[in-house]
């Protein structure tokens, strides 16, 4: 499963994203829009942060500890 953090570098909801994913177990990369213009355009992004599981947007926003939970155990 490839996860992806899109976001902007001065998103204060990444952080904890990723602490979220960490609890999770869940390996993860971050993909800074600044440095990704190209995922920007693909995936229509206009807010952060967004979540892509296999290169689909699951989440745009801040997911929940709960959704994150549901979605992962799902997949």
């Amino acid at each position: 499963m490839d996860v992806k953090i899109v976001a902007t570098k001065s998103c204060s909801h990444r952080l904890s994203l990723q602490h979220e994913l960490d609890e999770l177990g869940i390996p993860f990369e971050v993909l800074f829009v600044e440095e990704h213009p190209g995922v920007v355009v693909t995936h229509s992004i206009r807010h952060s942060p967004n979540l892509l599981v296999n290169d689909e947007v699951v989440f745009r926003g801040q997911p929940t500890p709960l959704e994150l939970r549901q979605f992962f155990n799902r997949v």
